[in-house]
């Protein structure tokens, strides 16, 4: 037994490792190398695992993770703007999509449960493909991401009356007796709105929305984050997932809609992007081995015996779908691209479909042969969408919108567009330039490693999100791939460096602006090509000196002089110096000669300024005499007002 799963798990990453980077490779999409993957190793193919029922049952805890990180990025006023999309565009779907299917395969001879049945069961689509799409394409925030979310959201909430529908439509095809699929059912069916259920639901909801806010955001996860131990929060980060998902299946709802909705109660916590950094190779795992499951599952013997029965229901379903996401879109005045784009991404059966058939054909409402025919086809509507994107990109879109993009996620409210910056570090240095770049329109994202700091920031009104810079799954989970620039603005010069030149190594797009312990690690720094750089200490002590000097005497005028020449001659040699800093005899002969020409430039410029200020006192001092010799005011005034303005200047 041990042997046998040693090998499944190993066939499963082996198929992934070599197919899917080759579709990527091809431009078909990674979902469509998870397809192919399973059809090779599945029991039509290989025959290297045979038991695909339970790859997918594991595998469908990736779509449940999957909406938690997606209701992370959904906070609770965003969800409530989405209300109108959710109950218009998601009910109307669901509606329209289920009463034509359910018309097209009473026509193909089914009977009418059984043609109900499936036309509520294809009318879902899959969360899977569309969202993990939808992220791949950066549109989360576009109208075609909204509208997604929204219509999914309806299609989890409809599988709980669709379940509960199944035996009463059983017992109307005289298939089971209802009594016999189980008292918990009977129950659900005689009184499916039982208030104490309901009561139940919203007592629930109250109470993770109260554990989030009293317990777990300001105790447990500081908690965790200062005992500096990844593997416990990461278990953390899984906990929450299966309490969420466990909660909602207590109240026979989608474990995925209960996942969601724990990620919108997190989606303002400062710990999202963590929490994202922890769960996302989860996820990507457990998603593809889904599809794998999807792959595996396609019973090609059904094909063969019918393949133009199977291949016009795989049309008439994509046909009906894409027909009615066309005109719902067109009526919420989406964009022309963005609606085809809808109609694709939702085109497909889903997941849910899956359990649907299975437990109609439990209860005797749809026939063993059919159950297997319309597993197939949703399966291969599955498959169809990668197909249907690449023809989207690659002749649809081009011709639909000149430049072949759809129009920019718009930006959060206040913020002009100029552009994304993610702060790393938001100590003293970091708030300086934090403020500075937010005062002039820019989209900032703080993240620091300190609870502390976070906890008493967070008091002001300022929102940073935990997380260790350093790590390149925080910054992608931070949106690295869209931004501007990347201030790093954290202690230590070693930290500094290994930040920079991960970022650089992986991200080269990107600008950096980076902080220098001194002058070796400025030069460490433009080495990896961080070309904005500023030595912590260099300006405050230069500012420092300029003040002395006035309050020693100088002039303010004659100080500003001095430290601006300074500053000129320091940045010079700066760059200058970068050419010999392995050197080590060459670099100390550098500075020196660098500094004895500083003191000579700053000495010939003190003498000049003393000989000028000599020479005026002197004409204004000739000046003065004159006008007390010939005692006429007009000229002489004039003279004296000249020297002394030449004085003060």
């Amino acid at each position: 037994m041990e042997t046998n799963l040693l090998l499944a798990i190993f066939v499963l990453l082996t198929a992934t490792v070599l197919l899917v980077p080759l579709f990527k490779w091809a431009g078909l999409g990674t979902i469509l190398g998870y397809l192919a993957a399973g059809i090779l190793i599945g029991p039509y193919g290989l025959q290297l695992v045979s038991d695909s029922e339970v790859v997918r049952q594991i595998a469908e805890f990736g779509v449940v993770m999957m909406l938690f990180l997606i209701g992370l990025e959904v906070d609770a006023d965003e969800l409530w703007r989405m209300r109108h999309r959710v109950m218009g565009m998601g009910l109307t779907q669901m509606a329209l999509t289920s009463g034509l299917l359910t018309l097209t395969f009473k026509l193909v001879g089914f009977s009418w449960p059984a043609a109900i049945v499936v036309g509520l069961a294809l009318a879902m689509s899959s969360t899977a493909i569309a969202m993990q799409t939808v992220a791949q394409r950066n549109i989360t925030k576009t109208d075609t991401g909204r509208a997604s979310l929204s219509i999914l959201l309806v299609q989890d909430v409809a599988v709980i009356p669709i379940l509960a529908a199944i035996p009463l439509l059983a017992g109307m095809s005289g298939g089971v007796p209802v009594a016999t699929l189980g008292a918990e059912v009977l129950e659900a069916v005689e009184n499916p709105f039982d208030w104490w259920v309901a009561l139940g639901l919203v007592g629930a909801f109250l109470l993770a929305l109260a554990g989030s806010r009293w317990v777990i955001r300001p105790f447990l996860m500081p908690w965790l984050a200062r005992a500096k131990v990844p593997e416990a929060f990461t278990a953390f980060a899984l906990a929450l997932v299966v309490g969420a998902a466990l909660v909602a299946e207590s109240f026979h709802l989608s474990p995925a809609l209960g996942a969601f909705l724990g990620g919108v109660l997190l989606a303002d916590s400062e710990y999202r992007h963590e929490l994202e950094s922890n769960l996302e190779p989860f996820k990507g795992l457990l998603l593809g081995l889904f599809f794998i499951s999807v792959g595996m599952s396609i019973a090609f013997s059904v094909v063969v015996e019918n393949p133009l029965v199977v291949i016009a229901l795989v049309i008439a379903l994509i046909g009906v779908k894409m027909a009615v996401l066309l005109a719902i879109a067109t009526l919420f005045r989406m964009h022309l691209a963005e609606r085809l784009l809808l109609a694709v991404l939702l085109s497909q059966a889903g997941e849910f479909a899956f359990v649907v058939l299975q437990f109609a054909r439990t209860a005797g409402t749809i026939a063993g042969p059919e159950v297997e025919l319309m597993t197939v086809v949703v399966a291969l509507s599955m498959a169809s969408t990668p197909f249907l994107l690449f023809l989207y990109d690659r002749l649809w879109a081009p011709r639909l919108n000149s430049d072949a993009k759809l129009p920019a996620p718009p930006g959060p409210d206040g913020i002009d567009g100029r552009g994304k910056v993610i702060v790393l570090g938001y100590g003293r240095f970091g708030q300086i330039v934090t403020r500075l770049l937010r005062a002039q329109g820019f989209e900032m994202t703080l993240i620091d490693d300190d609870p502390a700091q976070i906890e008493l920031v967070k008091r002001f009104g300022v929102k940073v999100f935990y997380g260790d810079g350093g790590r390149l799954d925080i910054l992608r989970a931070a949106g690295i791939e869209d931004a501007r620039m990347v201030v790093v603005a954290v202690a230590g010069g070693a930290r500094i460096l290994s930040i920079a030149t991960q970022i650089r190594r992986n991200f080269p797009d990107v600008l950096i602006a980076a902080r220098a312990a001194d002058r070796s690690h400025a030069h460490d720094l433009m080495a990896i090509g961080v070309s904005v750089i500023e030595r912590e200490t260099f300006r405050s002590a230069l500012r420092l000196g300029e003040k002395a000097l006035v309050a020693l005497g100088q002039p303010e005028e004659t100080a500003a002089r001095v430290a601006g020449a300074f500053q000129q001659h320091d940045e010079r040699m700066l760059q200058d110096s970068y050419s010999v800093r392995h050197d080590s005899d060459a670099y100390i002969g550098f500075v020196r000669r660098s500094t004895e020409m500083l003191d000579a430039v700053m000495k010939a410029d003190r003498e000049s300024a003393l000989d000028e200020e000599a020479e005026l006192e002197d004409e204004l001092h000739e000046a003065r005499q004159r006008t007390a010799a010939q005692g006429a005011p007009d000229a002489p005034d004039g003279d004296i007002d000249n020297a002394g303005r030449r004085a003060s200047e």
